[in-house]
């Protein structure tokens, strides 16, 4: 459902800001194709081959570059565009935005502690993400995160600009969560300037 939603948000990105990335139905069809047959390889997700987990992977990179892309798109308009055309790219950033916290807490589910059919075994990597049920010990008994703690930490990170109450733990961790911080500070900055200039 999350990577549908990051698809229908860049098919409603205006022509501007995807004309780098070829025909506009071209990147949104990929990433479809590939979601579809992970979901007909794996449609539980309660166990993931290492065949499939390069292409999870995978998809959600091209997820991640084609809205950096557009992000590119959108700072070098509102530096550079009209005051005819500032009204749609203020609009235009809100995708944007949305789909920098959707991929990003796919990241963060998809790689924390080896991926979520890993976090199911006893053997799992040591966490890359410590939540308030993990510093609390005798709190919440056997409990993992799901992936709406992944995205509740992406929210969190892209609003605040930084952590919140779930704290990275390794250095991709911290990395990850740095891009999403700057992408997003980036993004609503530029849109507040540009929407004052636009009200002025």
């Amino acid at each position: 459902m999350a990577i549908l939603a990051a698809i229908v948000l860049q098919v409603v990105l205006p022509d501007k800001l995807t004309h780098d990335l070829g025909p506009r139905w071209l990147i949104p069809a990929f990433e479809g194709a590939l979601g579809v047959a992970l979901l007909i390889a794996n449609p539980w997700h309660a166990s993931e081959s290492r065949k499939l987990r390069p292409v999870s992977v995978g998809l959600i990179a091209v997820i991640n570059a084609a809205n950096l892309i557009a992000l590119g798109a959108l700072v070098a308009a509102l530096l550079s565009g009209t005051h005819a055309g500032g009204r749609s790219l203020v609009y235009a950033s809100v995708p944007i935005w949305l789909t920098n916290v959707i991929v990003f807490g796919l990241w963060y589910w998809e790689l924390d502690r080896g991926g979520p059919a890993a976090r199911l075994t006893t053997a799992h990597p040591p966490p890359d993400f410590l939540f308030p049920q993990q510093s609390a010990p005798g709190s919440a008994p056997g409990w993992t995160p799901t992936f709406l703690d992944y995205m509740y930490t992406s929210f969190t990170n892209a609003t605040a600009f930084s952590p919140t109450d779930t704290m990275p733990l390794t250095a991709w961790a911290k990395l990850l969560m740095m891009l999403q911080s700057l992408a997003s500070l980036l993004t609503v900055s530029l849109v507040i300037s540009r929407a004052v200039n636009i009200l002025g």
